[in-house]
């Protein structure tokens, strides 16, 4: 069960938060904001995801760790890559674009949008595309993607699943 792992997931980061700065890439101080595009040079690392499946009685896997990147280019963009051990215990590969030109204080809001393999009954295993609701906080080192994964009949497990990730290199903080 994901429920203790989440929960101590969300724990450490809550204690992580306070700590670190978050830089201001808005237009102005409101707490709804639209994000400046600005470039940036930043590549980020994470261990997959853990999430939590709205449907508990059918045993997904809710540990989904794996390895991936993400490089941001801009203050409302990012591509990311990766492999992780997903819901029906296979592995899967992805690669996207994150999409996020809103604020809401230091939460960027948008989606991800990208393709996916390795889900036995969605395309026999093959590549698919998708589109994910996202929510990410960056803090100087630390940051965190929250996604909301749609239920789509067998194919599709639902789920929020919470990605952890350790920034590896930015030269304006080196």
């Amino acid at each position: 069960m994901v429920t203790k792992p989440l929960l101590s997931l969300l724990a450490m980061a809550n204690l992580l938060m306070p700590s670190i700065s978050h830089a201001d890439e808005t237009s102005n101080d409101d707490l709804f904001q639209i994000i400046k595009p600005e470039t940036k040079n930043q590549l980020w690392v994470n261990a997959g995801m853990a999430s939590y499946h709205f449907q508990q009685d059918k045993n997904f896997n809710n540990g989904n760790w794996g390895a991936g990147l993400e490089y941001r280019f801009n203050t409302v963009a990012s591509l990311t890559a990766g492999r992780f051990y997903n819901s029906d215990r296979q592995y899967s590969n992805y690669a996207g674009v994150y999409y996020q030109p809103i604020a809401i204080g230091p939460i960027k809001v948008g989606a991800v949008l990208g393709g996916f393999n390795g889900y036995p009954q969605t395309n026999n295993g093959g590549w698919f595309a998708a589109a994910l609701p996202a929510l990410t906080w960056e803090g100087t080192w630390v940051g965190a993607n929250v996604f909301v994964i749609p239920t789509i009949g067998d194919r599709v497990h639902g789920a929020i699943s919470l990605q952890l990730k350790l920034k590896v290199f930015d030269p304006e903080r080196q």
